[in-house]
């Protein structure tokens, strides 16, 4: 009989330098293709023009099937680190959480970069056969390669040839940085670089660094691409549009001065917007030249400037006819754009920084692009109500398509239960509802809500524990009949299940973020998973995730004062480190706790954990399971017979529960 390992001290492995990225890759870049490694030194090269020290940028593909980047910024420094007494080049290619990004407030490096981890281009290192460095830099010349994130040849550092002088003097010395790298084919799907993305990837970055030159080599076809723009989003957005714009393309920028209270100087957005009436939406995002693909709240913030103007245009000028409400999406459906953002300390969500998650981005690109749009719309007042028209179109298509589910419900509807706030939309797809945590933080929600798509539902105490109730006995609990009723579906088990009549796309849990509060969504989640399964196996029940922390934090640096919320005490104790690691003293802040969802107020609410652009909403997944073997688990921890196994079950995993005292 086969023996199990032993499970000791010695069992415990601790992954050093480069190692992590080895074995997890995919947590750290795009493992289909080597093209996101290249693009963590070409960022460096483009962070390095964004703080205006370099004008040139080329990219070569080579014969042997390695990439470079050469720019004309400072030079990586190659001097001895103070701390770590090591090169610093060295440092940053063999170094997890080492580069000179961090520091965003005055007297840093990089004012406005999109590196924020210190991981990009040892991730690059670390992935590569092979790795050359050359820095350019106060007259010396300084090089060194690596092999699979290991320094192979040393760091070598010579004064550069002296330039031969010609009427106006000596030349300038060189100064920038050469990256040469050979991606590993053993990390990544295919080895191949795709030509078309990383034209495109290219191309946006000189348009984005209007006077920067990018080029691309390419080795063996002796071919050479390159772009420098003048102009700017507007030719770029021409030039990929589809469709003709129904109006002339909508363009600006916005950056804070030293006066704005709540951005820093410098933070903003540059924009171009174009409504057509068919054709694919052209729809391209950045953060500080960082392609943002999957969007994030700079693209919510555009989305909200754009939809407030027109709104406040169509009803300044009566516009809107009866019966019909607008929407962002009707606005937003037919608007390509290019917007480039420029955020002081940016937080993506991930490695691979495709979204940016930085609250403040909403507020900071709709303050800039709302009076703009509103000033064009009512100076050109024709224009203005073009775009009006095809933002109403849209609505009243919207509204037919949701008339049409509603007639095949059928009009023998139960009354809705008298706590139910409801919202005004029809459109499943767009509805909410927030089963909250008692009257108090109802209150609170209520006002804080979207009147128009969320739907609040306050439960008095604690929901009665239904897993072992039988299905006809359910309604005799009052707040499970208002729940049924308000949901528009009866309870039910896998099979046999009618959804047609229900009322919102999203079900969303919202209690404390306590233990009481984890009790409520334990019972919750009980009833929805014994006697709703379908609205689980069909992806409408979330949990909201308000935060137990808030922490007013001073003015540091460029960064005004600010408040931060945390999930939990581990979001806490980072909110903290990165306080004192952006020189705050010790204490400087004030940390508050919210006891429960009713200390909060309104616009606390909405901003933490109603807001979709802002929130954090996690879906409930019946996922691939043994059904048997689940309800068996849930038996053991719900069943009202079973207090022997929970305890056995306590005294086995008792010291993985974290407990909130």
């Amino acid at each position: 009989m086969a023996t199990t390992p032993a499970y000791s001290e010695g069992s415990i492995r601790v992954l050093k330098g480069l190692e992590p990225v080895k074995q997890r890759p995919g947590m750290y870049t795009r493992t289909d293709n080597p093209l996101h490694i290249i693009q963590e030194v070409l960022d460096n090269a483009a962070d390095e023009a964004l703080a205006g020290h370099g004008k040139k940028i080329k990219v070569t593909l080579h014969a042997d099937g390695s990439v470079s980047v050469e720019d004309d910024g400072r030079g990586i420094p190659f001097g001895l680190h103070p701390e770590e007494k090591a090169p610093v080049v060295e440092l940053v290619f063999t170094r997890l959480h080492a580069g000179g990004k961090f520091d965003k407030g005055s007297g840093g490096a990089y004012s406005f970069s999109g590196g924020l981890h210190g991981v990009g281009v040892s991730v690059t290192n670390a992935l590569s056969k092979r790795l050359e460095v050359i820095s350019y830099r106060e007259g010396s010349v300084a090089q060194l390669a690596f092999s699979a994130g290991d320094v192979i040849e040393p760091l070598k550092i010579r004064p550069q040839e002296s330039a031969s002088a010609n009427a106006d003097g000596p030349r300038d010395r060189k100064q920038g940085t050469t990256v040469r790298a050979w991606p590993d084919a053993k990390y990544f799907e295919s080895a191949v670089l795709p030509q078309q993305e990383l034209v495109h990837l290219l191309r946006s970055k000189a348009v984005l660094m209007p006077g920067v030159t990018v080029t691309l080599v390419h080795e063996k076809s002796k071919e050479t691409q390159q772009w420098l723009y003048k102009g700017g989003l507007r030719d770029y957005l021409m030039q990929t549009l589809n469709g003709e714009p129904v109006i002339p393309l909508f363009e600006g920028a916005g950056y804070a001065d030293r006066q704005a209270d709540n951005f820093a100087e410098g933070e903003g957005a540059e924009w171009c917007v174009a409504f057509t009436e068919d054709g694919q939406p052209v729809r391209e995002s950045y953060v500080n030249l960082i392609p943002t693909s999957a969007g994030g709240t700079h693209e919510s913030g555009l989305r909200d400037g754009l939809f407030n103007a027109v709104k406040s245009f169509i009803e300044l000028h009566s516009l809107l006819p009866k019966g019909v409400k607008l929407l962002p999406e009707d606005v937003f459906a037919r608007a390509s754009y290019v917007l480039s953002a420029k955020v002081l300390d940016p937080q993506f969500q991930g490695q691979i920084k495709e979204r940016l998650n930085s609250r403040d981005a909403v507020r900071l690109v709709s303050s800039f692009v709302r009076p703009a749009l509103e000033l064009w719309l009512n100076q050109h007042v024709d224009y203005g109500r073009k775009l009006a028209e095809l933002a109403i179109r849209a609505a009243q298509t919207r509204q037919k398509a949701g008339q049409k589910v509603e007639k095949r419900k059928g009009s023998g509807v139960a009354v809705l239960p008298g706590k139910l706030t409801d919202c005004e939309s029809r459109d499943i797809a767009h509805n909410e509802v927030f089963l909250v945590e008692g009257d108090s933080a109802g209150g609170s929600a209520k006002m804080g809500r979207d009147k128009e798509c969320q739907a609040v539902l306050p439960l008095r105490g604690k929901v009665l524990n239904t897993w072992e109730v039988e299905r006809d006995r359910l309604f005799a609990n009052n707040e499970i009949h208002d729940i049924s009723v308000a949901l528009g579906v009866d309870p039910h088990g896998m099979d046999g299940a009618d959804l047609s009549g229900l009322r919102y796309g999203k079900i969303c849990i919202l209690s404390d973020a306590d233990v009481d509060g984890s009790h409520i969504q334990v019972l919750l989640l009980t009833l929805f998973f014994r006697h709703f399964p379908k609205l689980i196996d069909a992806g409408h029940v979330y949990v909201a995730k308000p935060p137990l922390f808030r922490v007013d934090a001073p003015a540091r640096g460029k960064k005004p004062a600010s408040k931060v919320y945390a999930l939990d005490e581990g979001e806490l104790t980072a909110i903290l480190d990165k306080l004192r690691k952006d020189g705050v003293r010790e204490g400087a802040w004030t940390i508050s706790r919210f006891k429960g969802l009713g200390e909060m107020s309104a616009e606390q609410l909405w901003e933490t954990t109603l807001n979709p652009d802002t929130r954090r909403l996690l879906q409930v997944r019946l996922g691939r399971f043994d059904t048997m073997g689940t309800n068996g688990e849930i038996t053991k921890l719900m069943g009202k017979g079973e207090a022997a196994a929970r305890r056995e079950l306590m005294e086995l995993r008792a010291d993985d529960v974290e407990v909130d005292v």
